[in-house]
């Protein structure tokens, strides 16, 4: 963004105490509210939910944002919340009060003498949303941005002294931006109503500087500088000075006086400056920011560059020309600590720099685009930023409609849809991280189509300084210069347990080769991900003002009834591991894939809203979970990663493990004689085998080949994990990466001894426990008595907002010191090797049992419903014991891991240690499975 520059008596900062009145039935304007004294106090920059202005919350609130799961207002388990003193609603967080309509804020401003005959401009930073101005009796302006200062002209100042300035502040859905639309929904920052960051009265010369704009060359090392001034010519000016200073070292790179052209339209100006050759370049890796002053008639405008040019190179991006890979999330505009985005540069320095040290160097703005804060500090940080303009045209809560519509359908949104994309150029254009735009999110509408291809070409006829493309998910069309599409990623909506992580056996050879060959433009993989973790709702006393996780304390509630209080954070943990597992698959898919442009995570951090999507590694207050650490994921995640091609993870000793191993290289410069070399070495430390690849040239991309290597397992140990490192060095260490894989016996003993039954059927178990024997119960996977769709992969963003797909649960939980596991290599949570378990399974429901019951294996269940879930549990039951599974693992033959674990309780059934604590009773048995009467 560029900003004025002035003396302090040109600037009068109108931050503190105002005065305010609440407008629900709309008849300020009307009644002539800006003549009157308002009663009210309030205090600005801020907003009314912070300060516990507003309506009480109840079930009858009118919301902004579709909420996609009716059960809270009919269902009898959540009654309780919806009594008076004890409101809380479980889709996303919640103010403590709640307002939508219009708002009037007031109070007096003094002008100075040495104003006189100087334009005025009010700068609201961040309203939230639409403003009209009086001074006194006399409107002087509006604004309607989502995305950019309301700057108000006051085109006939007041004389010096005493006047009343009031703002109406309107947070109601005039325009059809879309309810779910980040920019306004309660799903994310909330529908608050206020004025965000500065807010000032401004004085300036009857001629200013209205438009600066900066267009970098980089072969030249140069900038090409036009502006616009608007006003009334001054008599005498006829030149504006221009100079650029390094912001690194303060250095003046450039000085130049160019003269003015005046038209009708005001005075125009440009200019080519040369920087220098030694001026440096604008990329992830070297973020200099440069600084240009454009000063005339004694008023300073300030604007920031880089020396960058971000081009399609094919199907992938290019920076200053050299190859670039997005590693990517999404900002979805959730600040739980202020209810809206930031507004200074400390707070974007701390959030972007968080999203930087994860290894990703790229965010969008899904359906919002953020304040110059954060410009400011993604262009220190070297982020590359997509911004969008504040719509997700697909639903509607505009004033007086009913039905859903989109964009393109001759309504006022497709007029505003252009003009908040010109002001967000204005403002923010010369940003160096500033280098995709699109439209907004997922659009509706029967002309959407026609509409974005023409906003599109617009906006590249306008500003060649970025690329674009009309809206992320959905369409591609010709115009766009890239795509955003879902179609390169694991789980597709409506996918259920089809996904290629819960249908096909654990492997590391999947890419996107054929989803980007056939297209001819860059291809940025859309929302990726989307997997949970079970909610951190131990967290609820981090929620304070203006925005409560009473969604937590519900699910906290349900998980205590269920008489699991107390494995909150074991759930946490054993699903954030899985988590964390899935995205390092989805994050390697996207690096093995050649050509490919990039990706987009939904989320690094939590999404609350939509039902809470718990989807992120970090919180949503950009805060570590426990279970996955910055430079943990950055062995996966970042500018150089090797890569392994393995077939599959689990393995047999009397096999070969075969792998091909490519770098995925996107650093600031080809490696030159970069060495890769390689272990496998197992839990227990030993080495099974080590190597070195030969050194070789790594250019920029991915796809490159390093080399194969192969290792007899014959004589390994086994049953054991292993795991294979993979580790590229050029002068240092560049990039390490590991896999984790399983061996085991080719050949094992499965006999069941004489001291104990195997049986499939519960009747015949019951039987045998009644006459004292030791009965291993495996009834054939379709027994047990439950509706869970069980997967391997958590779940998929969040039951409540995709209407029960599956899968419902989240992973495993285990004790691995359990003497069951001691020949059967796990950990405390899901890993791959579960695989091949989890998909010959059903869950089994323990709800029935005693409270305390916990099962040898627990299924982390969906926290909307907290149900007792098991795969393995022992107990004594009539005169005898009992181990009963919901694996059926008879079917053994080709499932190495399903042999190891039937030998494994063959063993500790038979064994001595055996001895089980917790008794059912004949009845809680038969609770578990569908028994034929």
């Amino acid at each position: 963004m560029s900003t004025r520059s002035r003396q302090e008596t040109n600037v009068i900062s109108l931050a503190g105490d105002w005065t305010l009145e609440l407008d629900p039935s709309d008849e300020g304007v009307s009644n002539k509210w800006f003549q009157r004294t308002l009663r009210n106090r309030v205090s600005l920059p801020g907003s009314l939910p912070a300060q516990g202005i507003g309506d009480e919350i109840t079930p009858e609130t009118k919301w902004t944002g579709t909420i996609f799961d009716r059960s809270y207002f009919e269902s009898d388990k959540y009654a309780r919340y919806r009594r008076p003193g004890n409101i809380k609603v479980p889709f996303w967080l919640q103010p403590e009060k709640y307002f939508v309509g219009p708002a009037w804020y007031q109070r007096e401003i003094d002008i100075p003498e040495s104003w006189s005959g100087q334009r005025l401009v009010l700068f609201l930073e961040r309203p939230h949303w639409q403003t009209r101005v009086w001074i006194d009796d006399r409107e002087v302006g509006f604004g309607d941005s989502l995305s950019t200062p309301h700057e108000i002209a006051v085109d006939e100042p007041p004389a010096a002294g005493r006047h009343r300035i009031t703002i109406r502040v309107d947070n109601r859905v005039h325009i059809d931006v879309g309810e779910n639309a980040h920019s306004i929904s309660d799903h994310t920052q909330g529908n608050w109503n206020g004025i965000a960051g500065r807010i000032e009265l401004r004085a300036t010369g009857r001629s200013w500087i209205e438009e600066l704009n900066i267009d970098p060359q980089v072969a030249s090392r140069s900038v090409t500088v036009r502006g616009k001034l608007a006003g009334t010519r001054a008599p005498g000016e006829s030149e504006v000075t221009l100079q650029v200073m390094s912001r690194y070292d303060a250095a003046i790179l450039a000085s130049h006086n160019t003269e003015i052209n005046w038209t009708s339209e005001g005075g125009l100006f440009a200019a080519q400056l040369s920087l220098g050759a030694n001026a440096r370049l604008w990329d992830e890796f070297d973020p200099v920011v440069y600084e240009l002053t454009a000063t005339f008639a004694g008023e300073t405008r300030r604007a920031l560059f880089g020396l960058r040019e971000f081009r399609a190179d094919g199907t992938q991006f290019s920076i200053n020309g050299k190859k670039i890979f997005l590693r990517g999330t999404l900002d979805c505009c959730i600040f739980p600590h202020t209810g809206h985005p930031p507004m200074d540069v400390d707070s974007w320095r701390a959030i972007l720099g968080k999203i930087r040290t994860y290894g990703l160097n790229h965010v969008r703005f899904h359906s919002w685009c953020p304040p110059e804060a954060a410009f400011i500090a993604g262009d220190e940080l070297g982020l590359y930023f997509q911004v969008e303009c504040a719509v997700w045209p697909n639903s509607t809560a505009v004033l007086g409609s009913e039905s859903p519509r989109g964009i393109g359908d001759g309504r006022e949104i497709d007029r505003w849809a252009i003009s908040e994309g010109e002001r967000i150029l204005r403002a923010y254009g010369n940003h160096p991280c500033f280098v995709l735009m699109a439209c907004g999110n997922e659009p509706g509408g029967a002309r959407h189509k026609e509409y974005l291809s023409a906003w599109v070409n617009h906006f590249r006829q306008l500003d060649g300084r970025r690329l674009y493309t009309g809206t992320a998910g959905w369409p591609e069309l010709p115009e766009n210069q890239f795509h955003v599409i879902p179609d390169p990623r694991i789980h597709q909506w409506g996918d259920g347990l089809a996904c290629r992580i819960n249908g096909q056996p654990p492997a590391t050879t999947h890419d996107y080769r054929e989803v980007i060959s056939s297209r001819d433009v860059p291809v940025v993989s859309h929302e990726i991900g989307q997997w949970c973790a079970y909610p951190p709702i131990g967290d609820t006393e981090k929620y304070k003002k203006p925005l409560k996780a009473y969604s937590y304390e519900i699910f906290a509630e349900d998980l205590a009834a269920h008489h699991m209080a107390d494995q909150a954070e074991d759930f946490l943990h054993a699903s954030g591991k899985l988590q964390a597992l899935c995205y390092k698959e989805e994050i390697e898919s996207a690096l093995r894939t050649p050509g490919m442009a990039g990706f987009q995570l939904l989320g690094l951090q939590d999404f609350p809203g939509q039902g809470t999507a718990p989807v992120g590694l970090l919180d949503a207050f950009w805060e570590e979970k426990g279970y996955l650490s910055a430079p943990e994921m950055r062995r996966f995640c970042g500018p150089t990663v090797p890569l392994a091609r393995l077939p599959k993870r689990v393995f047999t000793s009397d096999e070969a493990l075969h792998a091909d191993i490519e770098a995925a290289h996107f650093g600031a410069a080809p490696l030159q004689n970069a060495v890769t070399s390689w272990e496998i070495a197992c839990d227990r430390g030993a080495v099974l085998q080590r190597g070195e690849l030969s050194p070789t040239h790594i250019p920029l991309g991915n796809g490159s080949h390093l080399g194969r290597i192969s290792v007899d397992l014959q004589g390994a140990a086994a049953p054991a994990r292993y795991k294979l490192t993979v580790r590229i060095t050029a002068d240092e260490t560049c990039g390490e990466n590991h896999w984790d894989l399983w061996l085991y016996p080719s050949q094992i003993d499965v006999t069941v001894p004489p001291e104990l039954s195997l049986v499939r059927s519960v009747p015949d178990a019951l039987a045998l426990l009644e006459r004292g024997r030791t009965v291993l119960l495996i009834p054939e996977a379709n027994q047990p008595r439950n509706d869970v769709a069980l997967g391997f992969s958590p779940i998929f963003w969040n039951t409540a907002c995709t209407q029960g797909q599956p899968p419902h649960t989240l992973g495993i939980l285990c004790d691995p010191t359990h003497p069951l596991f001691a020949g059967f290599p796990t950990d405390s949570h899901s890993n791959w090797q579960w695989w091949h378990l989890i998909t010959r399974a059903a869950a089994l429901n323990l709800d029935f049992l005693p409270p305390g019951f916990r099962p040898l294996v627990q299924v982390v269940d969906d926290w909307f419903t907290n149900r007792r879930l098991g795969l393995i549990l022992e107990a004594r039951a009539g005169a005898g014991k009992l181990i009963a599974s919901g694996i059926d693992i008879l079917d053994e033959e080709t499932n190495p891991v399903a042999r190891q674990l039937l030998h494994r309780m063959i063993t500790y059934a038979s064994s001595a240690v055996f001895e089980p604590v917790e008794r059912l009773s004949n009845q809680e048995i038969e609770s578990l499975f569908r028994v034929d009467p």
